[in-house]
This record gives structure tokens, sequence and C-alpha cells, in this order.
């Protein structure tokens, strides 16, 4: 068994008032955990199939689309590790409570934005909340269940729990925004919050690290740096080019990221303060290779549900709802997935589960990257199922491994580590393949002649800038030209699909290997 070291770190963590709990009780724990998990989900999703109305309703560029999903991921990945190490300090459970109720305040305000700035700050203040949710969910996982093949179910159900909130997210945003408008999407954070903050005291154990260290603050401020820089970088590269200000941005972030590596490991040598990531995890071969596996299956799933959900909306005339509905068999699978391969790991190794799941990804992304996407949107749905059952596979079975690999003590660090690679993944997958894909749109449209004489010239812009001007543009023009620029449009979008495709289909491939080689000696379960 990869991770039997482990349980006698496990066995050494007292519940409250010590003693075994009832079974019973832990499995009602886990069910309540799921609601932090379905809310931070369902967020992500739902908004996302929420863009085209936010782009109408707020008059949103195609950047300001992009920081509206990226403000919440790039402010979540910049504190999650702080917040990991912060609730093994002052309790996981504790942590939890606060970031959800601080998560379903801000969620409520920012329903009723009034601009696209107001919108990404409201955002941004959601992604300060939701990094004390995800590791604290994960963290209390290990420590309730501290048996192995409990603790495998577990992370299971919560990754289903993860993966059917992605799936419910786009049908409930769809059908909210057609019944309602788009901010009651950011709503359904209040209703989804309060079985865990009325039933969760007396359920949910509270757990700590027995022996805290100080909490480095530069280490906090330094681990922004790293991240806002690089993404802002990528970002204004992929939309404008090269220029020595996003190069510079990028080259800061990294520095600060060296830095901020620097420092962990003089802290943990000096005893000054205790580090805020603790590096000797990554010395950890299983770890650092199950991390990575993290972050290109979710860099890859995520630039696709981006561009998917356009291709619905916009270019297949689907509503919002319906967009969702398509996506719903796709995104069960991944729960599927993720529950199948929790006994399959005691037959074959986890390792060759970990890449095979990877592997499956990889042709999804080949479907994409070679196939004709003009005759419907029966082959993208297709690629995203291949898609989803390898990410389910991979992502359960990489997590435990995260866990096992990790004291007890500090399942709260690992839990946020674990927590980075998933946001790290989502972030930079909208924003390096979303960015790709907005370039390369914007670099292939070529409207028709005519355009410019039959409408006014924020609407070409607009046209220019994003698919969902295009679409508001051809609404606005006689039927010929209309389809003229309906023909430019889809071109440009489906060229940078390929693209993006072709990048996605590549690391996932690489991943797979990665996995194979790095984890091929790690034994079944037992």
């Amino acid at each position: 068994m990869w991770d039997a070291s482990i349980t006698k770190n496990a066995a050494a963590v007292a519940l409250p008032g010590g003693g075994r709990r009832e079974p019973g009780r832990d499995w009602l724990a886990l069910a309540l955990l799921m609601f932090p998990v379905l809310l931070v989900a369902v967020d992500n999703t739902a908004l996302t199939f929420a863009l085209p109305a936010i782009a109408r309703s707020l008059d949103a560029s195609g950047v300001q689309l992009l920081w509206i999903v990226d403000a919440y991921p790039l402010v979540l990945a910049g504190l999650l590790v702080a917040m990991g190490s912060l609730g093994d300090r002052v309790g996981r459970r504790r942590l939890l409570f606060i970031g959800s109720t601080g998560f379903a305040a801000v969620s409520a305000a920012t329903a009723f934005a009034p601009s696209a700035e107001w919108l990404i700050a409201g955002r941004a203040g959601l992604g300060f909340f939701g990094a004390m949710l995800m590791p604290s969910t994960l963290s209390l996982i290990r420590n309730i269940f501290p048996e192995p093949n409990r603790r495998r179910l577990a992370v299971a159900i919560w990754a289903a729990g993860f993966s059917g909130g992605a799936a419910l997210g786009p049908v409930a945003g769809g059908w909210l925004v057609e019944h309602f408008w788009w901010g009651a999407v950011l709503l359904v954070a209040v209703p989804i919050i309060l079985p865990l903050l009325l039933l969760g005291p007396p359920l949910i154990p509270e757990s700590r690290d027995p022996h805290p260290g100080r909490v480095d603050v530069p280490s906090i401020v330094l681990s922004l740096l790293v991240m806002v820089p690089v993404v802002y970088g990528i970002k204004a590269l992929a939309t404008h080019g090269l220029a020595p200000g996003p190069l510079a941005s990028i080259c800061f972030g990294l520095l600060m990221g060296y830095v901020f590596v620097r420092r962990q490991r003089a802290l943990e040598q000096r005893s000054l303060a205790a580090p805020l990531l603790d590096i000797s995890l990554f010395h950890n071969r299983i770890f650092s290779t199950a991390i990575t596996a993290n972050v290109l299956a979710l860099f890859s799933f995520n630039g696709f549900v981006l561009f998917l959900a356009q291709h619905l909306q916009l270019l297949e005339g689907h509503s919002p709802s319906q967009s969702g509905v398509a996506m719903v068999p796709a995104l069960i699978a991944t729960v599927v997935a993720g529950l199948l391969v929790v006994p399959l790991v005691r037959k074959v190794r986890p390792g060759f589960v970990v890449a095979g799941g990877l592997l499956l990804g990889a042709g999804g992304y080949f479907l994409v990257a070679f196939g004709d996407h003009s005759n419907g949107p029966a082959l993208l749905l297709a690629a995203l199922l291949l898609l989803c059952l390898g990410v389910g596979a991979a992502e359960t079975i990489s997590n435990d491994l995260i866990l096992g690999a990790a004291p007890a003590e500090k399942s709260g660090a690992a839990a946020a580590i674990s927590e980075t690679g998933y946001e790290v993944g989502s972030l930079l997958g909208t924003a390096i393949l979303g960015s790709i894909l907005t370039a390369s749109y914007q670099g292939n449209l070529r409207l028709p002649a005519g355009v410019a004489e039959q409408a006014p010239a924020p609407a070409t812009s607009q046209a220019g800038e994003t698919l969902a001007g295009a679409v508001e543009l051809a609404d606005a023009l006689p039927a010929p030209l209309a389809e003229a620029v309906m023909a430019a449009a889809r071109a440009a979008f489906e060229s940078g699909v390929h693209v993006t495709a072709a990048i996605a289909l590549v690391l996932m491939t690489a991943a797979s290997v990665l996995a194979a080689v790095m984890l091929r000696k790690v034994p079944t379960a037992t």
C-alpha cells in the first residue's frame, strides 16, 4: 500500500474530546463538507455560461471578460497556501466557517454589480474567502478519515462533489440567466452554504496542528507577487503581442517565485518562523508528480469548457440552459470515473491509472485539434466526454496520493498545495488557452466589406474583440451581410480552437508519460 507509513501519523491525530467517532457521524460530516465544494464548483462553471449575458449587460470587453473569470482563481491561487497554513494553526473548521460566511455575503453583493470593474472586484473578494474553503474541506477529510481505504473513498466522493457541482453549474446557471438575470447565478451561493453553517458545528470535528509555528507575513505577500504579475503578463502578451511591459511583468513574478522559495528554505533551516510552504514535500516524487498531473489536467479541462461554452451558445445558437444540459452527460462521467477508480487501484498500480486518465484526456483534445467542428456540436461533446472520464480518474487518485504523502498534522498545507494545483491549472488554462483563443480570433477575423458603412464604429470594434461582439453585430445587420459576418467570425474562432487544442494535446500526452514513468513503482492499494 503506497501510504502505509502515513497511517501511524494519522492515528496520532486525536479528535476533540478524545475517543473514536461513530462512522455514521463521519459520513454525515463528509456530506456537509460537500456544500462548500459544490459552492465553488457551481460558481465557476455557472459564471462561464453567463459570460455572453454579462458581456451584453455590462458592455464588457474581451479582456474584461477574461478578468471576470480569472480574478477569482488568481486571488484564490495566491492565497491558498497561506490559508491552508493558517487553518493548520487556528483550526480548519473555524476557517471553513469564516470563509463560507464571507463567500456567501460577497456573492450576494456582487450579484448586483453595476459595471464590469465592480464585478471583477467582487470576484477578487470571492477569491479571498474561497481560499479558506477548499483546503479546509480536504484537510478535514484527511483527519476525519485517517484509515487509507476509507479516506480514498472519501476523497473520491469529495472529487465527485466538485465534478457534480461543475455539472450542476451550467444547468442551474443557464436556467437562472434565462429566467432572471446573470446576477442570480451568484446569489445561488446563499442557499448552498446554509446547511453547512446550520448543521456543521456539532458534526464536523475541529482539527489543527498541535505545534504550529509563527505565521510569516512576508511569505504571504511574496506568494501574491508571484501569481499576479505572471498571469497579467501572460494575458497582456496574448492580447497585445510582444511588448516590454508584459515580459517585464512575467520576469518579475518569476523572480519573486525564486525569492519565495529561498525564504521558505531559510525559515525551515533557521526556525525563525514556520515556512508558508513546506518545500520538503516536493522532494517526495509521488507528491510532486501528482501535483503536476493536477495542474496539467485542470489546465486542459478549463480551457476546453471556456471555448465550448462560447461555441454552443454563440455559434450553435443554444440557450445557456440548453448548452448546460448538453454538457451534463460528460460532466457526470467525471463523477462516475472518480468513483470507479477507487476499487481499480487495488488491482492496477495507481500511477498507471493516473497516466491512463490523462491519456484519455489527450484523446479528447485530439478529436478537437484534428476534427471538423462545422457539422454541429457532436464531435466537441464526444471530446468532452473523453476528457471528463480521464480527468475524473486521474484527479481522484492523484489527490489521494498527495494527501497520503503528507503527515496528518500538515494536512492543511498539503491540501492547500493540492488545491493550488487545481486553481493554478484552472487559472492558466483560462488565461493561456483563453488568451491564445482570443488573440487568434482577433488576428484572423476579416469582416466583410460593407459592414463599416452599415454599423456604428463601437459595434464593429466589439466584433473585432470578441465572438459575442460579432454575434451582436450580426443581429443588427441585414440577412446577407449578417450571414457573412457570422461566417467570418466562425472561421476566426475555429482557427483559434484548433491551435489551443493542439497545445493542450501535447501537454496532456506529456503529463501521461510523466505519470507512467514517475509513479510506476507505487504499489497497488491493499
